[in-house]
């Protein structure tokens, strides 16, 4: 089953339940990984090459509901192309977010003296489950994955497509999306949720896992932080993660506001 499936009227989108966000709407992964799918859905068609980055903008919360999505090309280069795709709610003005890739075709370069760094392969499946559950108690984008907590990497697999077909940048998008949550200074006591999402890629992943080497930095006194990491699969490095983190108090349940 994937998160998002397709409607009959083209560029329009219905998500599953497992594209919830542990708040309100969408997780933005899950918006950021669909809006990325579609644009490397057309590549090979349009002779774009690979999408080596994505660069996300969480507008507002995306609700539970109808979706239409719309792309814009930048520019079409001759090794790199530039191409927008914002989403909406069908028969809303204001959007939701926005993803801006870049695509580069490969053209392979000789340089003398460069070696590549070996590094021994990794087996996620050592390490123990994380079982990360929402506030609202459904189901949501978590689900789509298994999680593990490496020694000193977080790995994700997931076991649902965002679309029918995506490509490797929408696959990662998905984990790189929780980089902030992996390495707070602090749990459980406020929520830090990402306006933006930032991912380049130098390859691709071999595999299904995808693992994020995480830090986070917070700025309490400004309510402010950033999140940043190694993003790998299990033969080593293969690109970069970082997004701004907002800091706000953790929205009160209806029981709670029920005794304050």
């Amino acid at each position: 089953m994937a998160i998002f499936e397709p409607l009959a009227a083209p560029h329009h989108w219905k998500p599953a339940a497992l594209a919830a966000g542990p708040f309100a709407g969408l997780q933005g992964g899950a918006v950021a990984s669909l809006l990325t799918a579609e644009v490397e859905a057309l590549a090979e068609s349009r002779n774009w090459g690979s999408a080596i980055s994505a660069a996300a903008w969480f507008l507002r919360p995306t609700p539970m509901a109808e979706l239409r999505t719309r792309i814009s090309v930048v520019t079409e280069g001759g090794r790199v192309s530039v191409v927008d795709n914002t989403l909406w709610p069908a028969g809303e003005e204001q959007p939701c977010a926005t993803v801006r890739v870049t695509l580069s075709r490969e053209r392979a370069v000789a340089i003398p003296g460069f070696r590549e760094q070996a590094t021994e392969a990794v087996d996620p499946l050592q390490f123990p489950l994380r079982n990360l559950h929402a506030v609202h108690g459904r189901s949501w984008f978590m689900d789509a994955m298994e999680a593990r907590a490496g020694d000193d990497a977080a790995w994700f697999r997931m076991h649902h497509g965002v679309i029918e077909g995506a490509g490797p940048l929408a696959r990662v998008l998905g984990p790189a999306d929780w980089t902030h949550g992996i390495a707070r200074p602090v749990h459980n006591v406020v929520a830090d949720p990402n306006p933006n999402l930032a991912v380049q890629l130098f390859r691709p992943p071999r595999g299904d896992w995808v693992g994020v080497r995480a830090e986070s930095r917070w700025r309490p006194e400004a309510g402010l932080g950033v999140g940043s990491g190694v993003l790998l699969d299990v033969d080593g490095e293969i690109g970069r993660v970082s997004m701004s983190v907002i800091l706000v108090p953790y929205p009160r349940s209806p029981a709670d506001a029920a005794v304050g």
